[in-house]
């Protein structure tokens, strides 16, 4: 690096250090939905720095603020010191709709955007008067066969409760599970402030019909203050359910095929890792593709098994796939991803062809398409293939004989009569003759001096006889590991069929299905990490017997384009 280029890289570093060290506020709520005369908090959080009171006056129009707090948390983790500061404000929506939580100021920063859906009180919520109720809502009432469904749950309680038991939805054919924790907040019904606490599961039916949701149970003591059997946690027994929700299951269309069933709110379908046109792509080198599909509304369980369509020229080797759900609001989201490593055969075009996956919108009830187009890529020949032999030319090694005979006929030309050549004549050809002839043994002793200097060119290793090749690779079959024992086996392929510069190569020359499954099984182990190990006595037998070569196998042993796949210095 030169050092304008250092000094002005020290100075960007200098201007970036602070500004990443700076307090990075983040803004969250703690739900995506609620009711009107409920109470939403909303959380703001740092991990560099304390965070400074809010600018809350954007809030006016859509909020009430009951109450602001703030705090810290402390955590080790590797024997490292972390603290998180937080800060809370009670909020509480004035009107129905879709809210939008501005960017706020927060000190020097500002706060991302939030929205939040508020919907008015349900019917059962509005008819409660008692100090105990339970409320359960599902969304949607209308769905799919593998559609998720989000059913809250919420116990609104006005005061202390204890042996509190809130029961877990049963349903038949219902595959069911709890999505986040409980959210703790307060709410207004009737005029009467009530505690709430809400919580939400996943159900995704798995069979067509009328689906019945049971009510949802809840016992407990209530609490009285003014009673003091209460201080020894004895209250008055209390109980209390949700009404029974119906939804309508309806299955897949008809005309929907044999490709997978996904109905989802959301799916996206991508591949990384594609080389720029600045990275070639060169025969026997690996690259890596990494193809990703996440639905929102789908856990990962329900999507399909990722694979690349078949390659001309190239070997896919998968990786081993990488699953996981996470929480978007009261959605779960699915996400499976999958590697590949690709290993170029022959130079030329390489073609990956179009990846579509079909998938059912259940937001607008109709067919959607996710598409990774077509890309192409060129291939060029391995590195380090030998370059063929340049003639040097005819000028260059007649350069002495040419000079030669110029001066042969320049004295030819200058050829006194044979009588009285005077001493001054003869000096003249004498001079010009040592002019012409200096230059050329000067070019004469460069060359030869260069030829000494030069390097003798390293001696050709010599290979292994077949015999010697078939015995290192049968020990390394049972003994070594996938790595030497592809080594051995090119050296001993190598040593029977020169032109063979790759196992792929190899493969392709063989007649034996088993020879050819033993590669492959080899080539996986190579590349795809999850592969297991191959069989040592499977493939020490698949070649027991030698190579079963196709009768139409290419036995040239001149010298191939292609280098060995793998960049092993054979023994």
């Amino acid at each position: 690096m030169t050092r304008p280029l250092r000094f002005l890289a020290i100075a960007l570093c200098g201007w970036l250090l602070p500004w990443l060290a700076h307090a990075q506020v983040q803004a969250s709520l703690d739900r995506s939905t609620a009711q009107l005369g409920d109470t939403v908090t909303l959380n703001l959080h740092s991990r560099t720095a304390p965070l400074a009171t809010p600018d809350l006056s954007p809030l006016a129009g859509d909020f009430q603020v009951l109450g602001q707090s703030s705090g810290s948390t402390s955590s080790f983790v590797n024997g490292q010191r972390s603290v998180e500061y937080s800060y809370g404000v009670a909020l509480r929506p004035l009107h129905q709709g879709t809210l939008h939580i501005p960017p706020l100021t927060v000190g020097s920063e500002t706060t991302q955007p939030l929205t939040l859906q508020v919907t008015a009180p349900s019917a059962a919520s509005q008819a409660a008067t008692g100090p105990v109720f339970v409320e359960a809502t599902v969304d949607p009432t209308r769905a799919y066969v593998g559609q998720q469904l989000s059913l809250s749950v919420k116990l609104y309680y006005t005061a202390n409760l204890a042996n509190a038991s809130l029961g877990d939805p049963r349903i038949d054919g219902v595959d069911v599970s709890r999505i986040g924790g409980d959210t703790d907040y307060q709410a207004e019904r009737n005029g009467r402030t009530y505690n709430v606490i809400e919580r939400r599961y996943v159900l995704v039916p798995q069979r067509p019909g009328e689906l019945t949701i049971p009510p949802i149970p809840f016992q407990g003591d209530l609490l009285d203050p003014s009673d003091p059997d209460s201080f020894l946690g004895m209250g008055a027994p209390v109980s209390a359910q949700s009404r029974p929700l119906t939804v309508t299951i309806r299955p897949a269309p008809a005309d929907w095929g044999s490709a997978a069933w996904l109905p989802a709110r959301k799916l996206s379908l991508t591949l990384d890792g594609l080389p720029d046109a600045a990275t070639p792509l060169r025969v026997g080198q690996p690259f890596n593709l990494t193809l990703t599909m996440e639905a929102t509304g789908l856990p990962f369980e329900a999507l399909p098994a990722l694979s690349l369509p078949a390659l001309d020229g190239a070997t896919a080797y998968p990786d081993k796939p990488v699953t996981g759900n996470r929480e978007d609001g009261p959605w779960v989201v699915g996400r499976r991803q999958q590697a590949f490593a690709i290993v170029p055969g022959k130079a030329g075009t390489l073609t990956v062809p179009a990846i579509a996956v079909k998938w059912w919108d259940v937001l607008t009830d109709r067919a959607e398409t996710a598409t990774i187009p077509a890309h192409r890529f060129t291939v060029l020949s391995a590195a380090g293939t030998p370059a063929p032999a340049v003639t040097p030319p005819a000028a260059a090694g007649s350069s002495v004989p040419a000079a030669a005979s110029s001066t042969g006929a320049a004295a030819e030309g200058h050829r006194a009569p044979s009588r009285g050549l005077p001493w001054s004549w003869i000096a003249l050809g004498s001079l010009g003759l040592w002019l012409v002839t200096v230059p050329v043994g000067i070019v004469w002793w460069r060359r030869r001096r260069s030829a000494a200097m030069a390097p003798s060119p390293p001696a050709a290793a010599v290979a292994p006889s077949a015999r010697e090749a078939r015995q290192a690779f049968l020990r390394a079959a049972r003994e070594a590991d996938a790595a030497e024992q592809a080594q051995r086996l090119l050296a001993w392929a190598q040593a029977e069929r020169p032109g063979l510069r790759h196992l792929d190569a190899v493969a392709a020359a063989l007649a034996s299905p088993e020879q050819i499954a033993a590669i492959d099984a080899l080539q996986r182990a190579r590349y795809a990490s999850s592969a297991p190990a191959p069989d040592r006595e499977a493939l020490a037998r698949a070649f027991a017997q030698g190579f079963a070569w196709r009768r139409d196998a290419a036995t040239s042993t001149g010298p191939d384009p292609l280098p060995p796949l793998y960049p092993f210095t054979l023994c």
